[in-house]
């Protein structure tokens, strides 16, 4: 968190673009960032991660999110980001969610060949300022 304090305080970071985006453990530290600064990021993506769902709340309507995971995944389990998208859907978020079949744990392989995957991220700006 300091470094991300360090980046935001250059001139040159739009702070009304700031994304979050992390992988396996770094998934897990994308909800957990997104808890503990839910006002600093304009979009975050999560691949093969999950959470507390206790932490949803906090940002879960405010900060759009796409959540993806292998349906084969053996390092983390599939049910945690199953649950992480019941739970935002319980809270009335509609984040998108892409589950891959066939895929183990590196669904990052498949999500970052999204086509949509940018063009998705960099349409957010941050309204929560």
């Amino acid at each position: 968190m300091e470094l991300l304090d360090l980046l935001l305080s250059k001139e040159r970071i739009d702070q009304d673009r700031v994304y979050l985006m992390g992988l396996s453990m770094g998934g897990m530290g994308t909800f957990e960032l997104l808890a503990r600064r839910p006002n600093t990021f304009a979009a975050a993506i999560a691949i093969c991660g999950g959470t507390n769902p206790a932490l949803l709340p906090i940002y879960g309507k405010d900060v759009p999110l796409w959540i993806f995971h292998g349906a084969k995944d053996v390092v983390v389990k599939v049910q945690q980001s199953r649950r992480v998208v019941e739970r935002l859907q319980q809270l009335g978020c509609s984040p998108k969610y892409t589950e891959y079949p066939d895929v183990n744990h590196n669904s990052w392989d498949n999500a970052f060949a999204e086509p949509e995957l940018l063009p998705w991220l960099l349409s957010h700006q941050n309204i929560n300022k």
